[in-house]
C-alpha cells in the first residue's frame, strides 16, 4: 500500500527543511530529506576521488556502493554497509559539489526508485527540488517554498555554508535531469514573508481536512 506523501520542493535555502520538519513532527509522519541522499553520494564520490560530473565514474559507484536507507524516530538514516553518512553530508567540500553530483542521470534513477519505496513503510512529508514533478507527482499534497535570493543568502551565512545562490538555482534549474520547477499544481509558499511555524500550520491545517473522511451517507 502507498501512503501519503506530503511533497514540499523549493530551492536552496528556502526554508523548505525546517517547514518540513515540523509538518513532519505535528503529522506523525516521517522526515524526509532527499538532499542529503544526493549529499552522501556527494560525500562517497569526493571520498572515491572521482570527478563530480562524471556519469561513468557514477555507475561504478553505484555498482559497488552499500546504500541503504532506514527510517528510525520519524526520521532516515543513510548508510554505507554499516557506516552511518550523515555527519559527512553538510561538509563544505560536500556543499561545493552537491550541484553537478546530483544532475547525473544514473543517480536521480537509483535515488528517485529509492525515494518512491519509502511509500511502502509509511506516511512521509518529503522534501527536495523535484518531489512534485517526478518523485510523487501523483501526491495531492504538493508545496513549493521559496524566497528572494536575499533572505535566502542571509540563511546561509547564519548556517555558516558559503554558496553562490543565483549560480546554484541557476544550474538547479536548467539541468537536463529533473530540473528544479514549480509544479503546476504546487502551491507557492514565501518563506520570506511568513514565519516556518505559520507556513507548517498552513500545511498540516490544509492535510488534515483533506484526508478527514466524509459523512457517512445513510
Amino acid at each position: 500500500m502507498l501512503h501519503p506523501v506530503i511533497c514540499i520542493d523549493g530551492p536552496a535555502a528556502s526554508g523548505k527543511s525546517t517547514v518540513a520538519r515540523l509538518v513532519a513532527h505535528d503529522l506523525k509522519y516521517v522526515y524526509v530529506d532527499t538532499g542529503a541522499m544526493y549529499r552522501a553520494f556527494t560525500f562517497l564520490t569526493l571520498e572515491a576521488g572521482h570527478d563530480p560530473t562524471s556519469r561513468a565514474r557514477m555507475k561504478q559507484l553505484l555498482e559497488k556502493v552499500d546504500f541503504h536507507v532506514e527510517i528510525a524516530a520519524q526520521e532516515i538514516s543513510l548508510r554505507d554497509g554499516t557506516r552511518d553518512l550523515g555527519p559527512h553530508t553538510r561538509l563544505p567540500e560536500v556543499n561545493a559539489a552537491v550541484s553537478p553530483v546530483s544532475a547525473l542521470p544514473e543517480l536521480r534513477e537509483y535515488l528517485v526508485n529509492l525515494q518512491r519505496k519509502l511509500r511502502l513503510s509509511a506516511p512521509l512529508v518529503m522534501e527536495g527540488r523535484d518531489i512534485g514533478t517526478v518523485v510523487c507527482s501523483d501526491s495531492p499534497f504538493k508545496y513549493f517554498i521559496d524566497a528572494c535570493p536575499i533572505v535566502r543568502a542571509e540563511r546561509r551565512r547564519k548556517q555558516g555554508e558559503k554558496d553562490n545562490l543565483v549560480a546554484r538555482d541557476k544550474q538547479d534549474s536548467s539541468r537536463s535531469a529533473a530540473p528544479l520547477v514549480r509544479a503546476a499544481d504546487a502551491a507557492l509558499l514565501d518563506s520570506g514573508k511568513n514565519d516556518a511555524r505559520a507556513l507548517a500550520d498552513l500545511i498540516v491545517q490544509e492535510v488534515r481536512t483533506r484526508l478527514q473522511p466524509g459523512p457517512t451517507v445513510p
